[in-house]
């Protein structure tokens, strides 16, 4: 589709999850002007398939492609939120700290199931114990692949689709101190479960601070698309007559995302409640509009050019600090000296494994010409 096609389908898209998430009708004449085939492209890269065919039904409208998406989304949740259920009762049993994050917890603010699309469910988990956690997972049908205990959290996948990443960390080391020092000791800021011994949520304002930390580490690396957005204005519309703001925008304050989090904010309830958007709006949105729901690589290499030039990125990439390494090369933690022999090997690996990838960063970044 064109740029100016692809515009006007998103904005489509955002019309119609904006009727959705306001339990407002769509207006029938503007939904029959709309090309399904573009409105699914648009609302298929921002995951929002599900709160569009939605509102199209409720306007009476109804698309195969679309309801098909709509059934796959309800069931997903449903099944979500079964493996769920058993996964949380055997950490409880085995005695394992744990809380649900992210998607899991936001779908439940939509006004309905299906609303909200999930491609798979967070978990943090006691780091401690993440080898029982393996036991637990595995002896549920799960199966890890061989990124096991090498990132900030462990994948794991039952087919048809379930996908659960199951953390020992919020952040990975290296991302940001500000970030990384604020969330050291996460649980000393976690609620205790009523009637659990080992199941915590955050407090509203703190999950809502990591909700929009989490948001602004992918902003800022290669982009988020709509559904970020729209899980922002939800959140507001549900929860914010009872926040601390003043204690938000503090700890925003100390976490670096104090700006962030206003922009944020300000373009979600603006596009979302049909408001006039500023200029500063709109610039924040061609920006996400330009990612998708995960983002772009042209995105991350652009943004980290401007951060740290190009030669600073071509060195970051090739040579990441000890901290990151330790989690692709836990030998590390025990010999440090090895560091450079494992840069080598990262890099060979790298070349050997996703030439195409390699030349396609070196390429990106050697093109991109910072402000």
């Amino acid at each position: 589709m064109t740029d100016e096609a692809y515009r006007a389908a998103i904005f489509d898209v955002v019309y119609l999850a904006a009727c959705a998430v306001n339990e407002t009708v769509p207006d029938t004449a503007r939904v029959k002007e709309m090309d399904p085939e573009l409105l699914y492209k648009a609302a298929d890269r921002h995951l929002l398939t599900g709160i569009t065919a939605m509102a199209l039904e409720s306007a009476g409208v109804k698309d195969q492609t679309f309801t098909q998406a709509l059934g796959k989304a309800v069931r997903k949740v449903t099944v979500f939120d079964l493996e769920r259920a058993v996964i949380l009762a055997k950490l409880e049993e085995a005695g394992i700290w744990h809380m649900p994050l992210k998607g899991s917890v936001l779908k439940s603010l939509y006004p309905k199931t299906g609303m909200r699309q999930m491609a798979d469910n967070d978990i943090l988990c006691d780091p401690s114990r993440m080898s029982d956690v393996r036991d637990i997972m595995e002896s549920l049908g799960f199966t890890t692949d061989s990124s096991y205990g090498h990132s900030i959290h462990d994948h794991y996948y039952k087919p048809p689709v379930c996908n659960f990443e199951m953390h020992r960390a919020l952040f990975s080391a290296g991302y940001d101190a500000r970030v990384e020092e604020y969330y050291q000791n996460v649980k000393s800021r976690l609620i205790l479960n009523e009637g659990s011994r080992y199941s915590y949520h955050f407090s509203d304002e703190d999950f809502y601070l990591y909700m929009l930390a989490h948001e602004y580490k992918h902003f800022s690396g290669s982009g988020t698309g709509l559904r970020s957005l729209l899980d922002t204005y939800v959140y507001v519309l549900q929860k914010g007559s009872s926040l601390d703001w003043p204690y938000i925008g503090k700890k925003a304050q100390k976490l670096g995302i104090a700006e962030f989090e206003r922009n944020n904010r300000d373009l979600a309830m603006h596009l979302f409640s049909g408001e006039p958007l500023t200029e500063q709006d709109k610039k924040m949105l061609d920006y996400v509009l330009s990612s998708g729901t995960y983002g772009t690589m042209n995105n991350y290499i652009r943004n980290q050019i401007e951060k740290r030039g190009r030669i600073g990125y071509l060195l970051s990439r090739t040579f990441p600090p000890l901290r990151s390494m330790k989690m692709l090369y836990p030998v590390l933690e025990r010999m440090p000296f090895l560091l450079p022999l494992c840069w080598v090997l990262r890099l060979a690996e790298a070349v050997i494994r996703k030439p195409r990838k390699v030349i396609y960063q070196l390429t990106a970044a050697f093109k991109y010409r910072s402000r």
